[in-house]
């Protein structure tokens, strides 16, 4: 069960991520009051919750924090991009706190922080000085009428803490009604039924009084200026009740005379419990290709209609439980903007990030893993790829850089592309690197899209020099290792002088996928179905030519192709009529000879064990409709393995 803690990190990790994408926005905008407020907001919650739930070191630190955008607020200090670049330290600063647990006491970076806090927003003068400085006001009274609803103590609303925040603003007189009080054998004690009245006098003015109640959505409020010679006014925060005394509730909790409470459209909810409900889901598909398997064999029409029915129903829960796994990428992107910023900043380079696509909808064990890679080819993009200024000018370009990215959905894969309009790979540096290391002969004859391939080899670099960026030559080795993990591609493509893109293909789920059922000898095996293009006859011809050069034609098209059994040196069938499966592999067919195509086929995937899951050209297994098992081919790993063992034509 999910602890009141583990909630408020929760919301709290959110809010951080929000908080960094806001003050990004602040620093391309900073005369933005909006932004200035959203990030006040921020603060403030984060301040008000972790007091609430143990976090004190935190909510001390974030009080600093939060003053220093108070005073932005109030014309007092100006937006710099110092101040910017300490709050985002600032930010990091309490994502570790939020990590160190409740309890944790105040450090020594906070203090350095605070104090690099105070001096940038107290020394900083207005932006303008024509422009009008919002001055604190006078001193004035206010009276506040604070009533609760019947369930707030429930949804974990702090009324002792919204007292403390009120007296901290002036002096202040509390009054505790308990009118509404029932009986003690008849009270609920996680209702509430007390309400308050405060006189405050204050000099905060009005809108402090407002910041105090801007989350305390389930309590009616009252905000009256009693200030002497002042016009007599009642200004409602919340929706304030028609009669002047509060409303009598009933004993203990029923409120049937209550309005119901508006309803969430959302809820939150651990991504083990949907990783379970996959699992779930997974066996349930299993049982269902199981019973089907029955009902064929018995020829029972009754028996058949209702394992029928069945794989209807678990087809659209498949769907329903598929589609609640699937979140929009744009908190992934959102990410790399700082990214961009504090590596562009650290290497000299003026360069922007362009975002498109975010709300193109990836499974979360997709969106989880991309991070990885993604960092890796932003890094290379910016450190390697786009030029310095003083290089952008000589060529003619602006000294703005640019980073693309893009999402996208194509068929059941998701694309996403990072572009940039840098110096693009030059392929002879690429290609005198790759002779020196020896994983290319002197004399071979490659593409520039092969050569673009050679980058995501372990160890290679083209690189002179070390930085603490990149030039070890393990990054893009990573992002093919990840990619291929989550059963996707790599494709890249540069322009020498115009810039390189690389497009990441990726399945849109990696629990349950649409499959080619088919054997090879005795052993069943399964294709991904988003690979296969097509499936074609062998002509006998075809069959008996070396393996090491088969090419097949179909319409007009050479399309070279490769024997399983072959590749993987099992006992080969005597059948005249094989089949050969097409795939489309990071642009290139490739055919898959089989012995027969039983069909498509819902596949569940189940990893392999720690003694089979390094062997290439396998993705995984699946069990079939008559317990057997079938293993999940990778097609990009397979076509790979022959060629280095020479097995189909280069």
């Amino acid at each position: 069960m999910t602890s009141p803690a583990d909630s408020f990190i929760q919301e709290a990790t959110d809010i951080l991520e929000g908080l960094e994408a806001i003050l990004l926005e602040l620093e391309a905008e900073p005369d933005s009051a909006s932004t200035v407020d959203a990030v006040f907001r921020a603060l403030h919650t984060l301040k008000g919750s972790g007091a609430m739930f143990g976090f004190d070191a935190l909510a001390r630190f974030t009080h600093h924090f939060e003053n220093a955008y108070d005073r932005i607020r109030e014309g007092q200090a100006q937006v710099t991009p110092e101040l910017i670049q300490l709050s985002l330290a600032s930010r990091d600063h309490i994502e570790r706190m939020i990590a160190a647990g409740p309890g944790a006491e105040d450090d020594p970076a906070s203090a350095a922080l605070v104090t690099e806090i105070e001096k940038l927003a107290g020394d900083a003068s207005p932006a303008d000085a024509s422009e009008p400085v919002v001055q604190k006001t006078s001193q004035q009274r206010f009276v506040i009428r604070l009533v609760p609803d019947a369930l707030a103590l429930r949804n974990g609303t702090r009324l002792d803490l919204l007292l403390d925040e009120l007296c901290e603003l002036g002096d202040a007189v509390v009054t505790c009604h308990d009118d509404r009080v029932p009986p003690l054998r008849e009270m609920d004690p996680t209702v509430c039924h007390l309400w308050w009245t405060i006189e405050l006098d204050t000099s905060k003015g009005r809108d402090a009084i407002d910041e105090v109640f801007i989350f305390a959505s389930d309590c009616e409020i009252e905000i009256e200026d009693s200030t002497p010679d002042a016009a007599p006014q009642v200004a409602p925060v919340q929706e304030a009740p028609e009669k002047t005394a509060p409303p009598q509730t009933k004993p203990a909790a029923k409120q049937e005379d209550k309005p119901a409470a508006q309803k969430s459209d959302s809820v939150r909810v651990q991504s083990q419990r949907l990783d379970e409900l996959m699992d779930q889901l997974g066996e349930l598909v299993i049982a269902q290709a199981r019973l089907n398997r029955i009902a064929g064999d018995l020829g029972d029409a009754a028996l058949a209609g209702t394992a029928e029915e069945i794989e209807n129903l678990v087809s659209g829960l498949r769907d329903s439980i598929l589609s609640i796994r699937m979140l929009p990428i744009e908190p992934v992107f959102t990410k790399f903007r700082r990214v961009v910023r504090d590596l562009s900043t650290e290497l000299g380079k003026a360069v922007t990030l362009k975002a498109r696509g975010g709300e193109t909808e990836v499974d979360k064990n997709v969106i989880d893993s991309l991070t990885e890679p993604l960092v890796h080819i932003i890094r290379n993009s910016i450190d390697h790829g786009i030029e310095l200024p003083e290089a952008r000018r000589a060529a003619g370009k602006p000294e703005q850089a640019r980073v693309d990215l893009h999402a996208r959905q194509s068929g059941g894969k998701v694309l996403i592309s990072i572009a940039d309009d840098g110096a693009g790979l030059d392929a002879e540096a690429i290609r005198d690197r790759a002779v020196e290391r020896g994983l290319i002969a002197p004399d071979a004859e490659l593409s520039e899209e092969q050569l673009y391939g050679l980058i995501f080899e372990p160890g290679f670099s083209t690189a002179k020099t070390l930085s603490s960026v990149s030039g070890r030559g393990v990054g893009m080795d990573a992002v093919r290792r990840v990619i291929e993990d989550l059963q996707g591609t790599v494709e890249v493509r540069s322009q020498k002088g115009v810039g390189t893109e690389v497009t990441l293909c990726l399945p849109l789920t990696l629990a349950i996928i649409d499959g080619l059922l088919v054997k090879v000898g005795e052993e069943s095996f399964v294709v991904p179905l988003s690979s296969v293009e097509e499936c074609v006859e062998l002509p006998p011809s075809d069959d008996v030519r070396a393996s090491g050069r088969s090419i097949l034609r179909i319409r007009d098209e050479l399309v070279p192709f490769l024997s399983l059994d072959r590749l993987f040196g099992f006992e080969r069938l005597d059948s005249d009529d094989r089949r050969v499966v097409i795939t489309s592999i990071e642009g290139r067919r490739m055919g898959l000879v089989v012995d027969q195509v039983i069909g498509q086929y819902q596949t569940v995937i189940k990893p392999l064990s720690i003694y089979h899951r390094n062997i290439e050209g396998l993705a995984g297994s699946t069990i079939l409709g008559d317990g057997s098992v079938a293993l999940i081919l990778d097609a990009a790993a397979v076509v790979r393995r022959a060629i280095s063992t020479q097995r189909v034509a280069a």
